[in-house]
């Protein structure tokens, strides 16, 4: 019995030898973490600062150099993530600008194709009036072949109110004719077909229209035929 109690507080024993020598290394394993971790986050500390210090220094240098650039990079360096655009942002600036460019060439073909529609109308009103004008002529030169006693007939009186008529309707519409006698010659408005010596006009006068001229607004439908002096 003895011997059993004996062997038992000898078990016992190393047992308790074997904890506390186990204790013993857990503690010294965890005061070397320690220490190492501490040793770590200082070493971490001075390279932290000493970058910093690196940069200061560099930023300073630049500053030197440029203070308007540096000021500038320090300000994009600060606001660097406010400024920074997300995705949808981009896409709306996207969308804005084709948005901006399809209205732009929108206006420019409405403006083109009213220009166009302009055009179209004066060419077809001109063909028109064109074909008017021989009639005119015809009414001119009908009216200018009638004798002072028949003017006072009934049927004439008539034709001439037709004429006066026609020429109003004309004028209503921008057709005006163009003056020529005794105005200067213009190319641009008359067609010289004839020249005669006449003292008591000037140089480069129209003496005499053979047809009239007509404007239809600002441009001319049919030149004036005239005799220029001189």
């Amino acid at each position: 019995m003895d011997d059993k109690k004996n062997q038992e507080e000898m078990v016992k024993e190393a047992v308790e030898e074997a904890k506390a020598k186990a204790a013993e290394g857990i503690q010294e394993e965890t005061e070397a973490c320690a220490e190492a971790e501490q040793t770590t986050e200082e070493t971490q500390e001075e390279a932290t600062e000493e970058t910093a210090d690196d940069t200061e220094e560099i930023e300073v240098e630049e500053a030197e150099e440029n203070p308007e650039e540096a000021g500038k990079e320090k300000k994009e360096r600060k606001f660097g993530r406010k400024n920074k655009k997300d995705k949808k942002d981009e896409k709306i600036e996207e969308l804005t600008d084709r948005l901006t460019r399809q209205m732009a060439e929108f206006d420019n073909f409405r403006k083109r194709t009213d220009k166009e529609k302009t055009q179209m109308y004066e060419i077809g009103a001109k063909d028109i009036i064109e074909k008017i004008l021989p009639v005119v002529d015809n009414f001119e030169r009908g009216l200018a072949a009638v004798s002072e006693e028949d003017k006072s007939h009934p049927f004439m009186e008539g034709m001439d109110k037709i004429y006066k008529q026609l020429m109003t309707t004309l004028e209503s519409v921008d057709v005006k004719p163009i003056e020529a006698v005794g105005n200067e010659f213009d190319p641009n408005l008359h067609n010289a077909v004839m020249h005669v010596e006449d003292e008591s006009l000037g140089e480069n006068v129209v003496a005499e229209e053979l047809q009239k001229g007509y404007m239809y607004r600002e441009s001319v439908v049919r030149h004036s035929m005239v005799k220029v002096a001189n």
